[in-house]
């Protein structure tokens, strides 16, 4: 690895990640609802790969994960995005959750509902069937939830419209 800190230089490391799993989901069509896995109320499976189910011990007791994704069917990289369901305008992409970022890294919220054989049963997943997991971490309400956060350029009426969409898939 080179590192540099003179200025114009930049740190260029190579990542390699694999997949630890694969989600499964009756989610098929990319850029269709549910945008968020808050309001999902899609149900699906993370079947994680062999060699890593013994780091799925303990799990259990937790009610909710945190699913760290690649989206690998995202079909270009962008610095700029028209958020969906946001016919207004372009925001950075940092400032977003769109799909199309230089690092396509996926985050989920879901409920475990179950786990048999390294498959976790889950709900809310907004995930694609066939996208690769790349890590599950258990969410920790005392740590990862943040009840003041600020919104940003987010409105009320944008998230209406994001849940109003999320509501049209199918409980099962």
């Amino acid at each position: 690895m080179r590192t540099s800190s003179r200025k114009g230089d930049r740190k260029e490391t190579m990542m390699d990640f694999r997949p630890i799993g694969i989600a499964h989901s009756e989610l098929t069509t990319r850029g269709a609802p549910p945008f968020q896995s808050s309001f999902s109320q899609a149900t699906g499976t993370i079947e994680v790969f062999f060699e890593y189910r013994e780091g799925l011990r303990d799990i259990e007791g937790f009610s909710h994960l945190i699913i760290l994704s690649h989206f690998n069917q995202a079909e270009k990289r962008a610095l700029a995005e028209k958020p969906l369901l946001d016919g207004e305008a372009n925001h950075g992409i940092f400032a977003t959750r769109h799909f199309n970022r230089p690092n396509p890294i996926g985050i989920s919220y879901v409920a475990l509902t179950g786990i048999t054989d390294g498959v976790l049963s889950v709900k809310g997943i907004d995930l694609l069937d066939g996208t690769p997991v790349l890590d599950i971490k258990p969410y920790i309400p005392a740590f990862d939830s943040i009840p003041d956060a600020a919104p940003g350029w987010v409105t009320t009426t944008h998230v209406g419209r994001l849940r109003e969409a999320g509501s049209g898939i199918r409980q099962q």
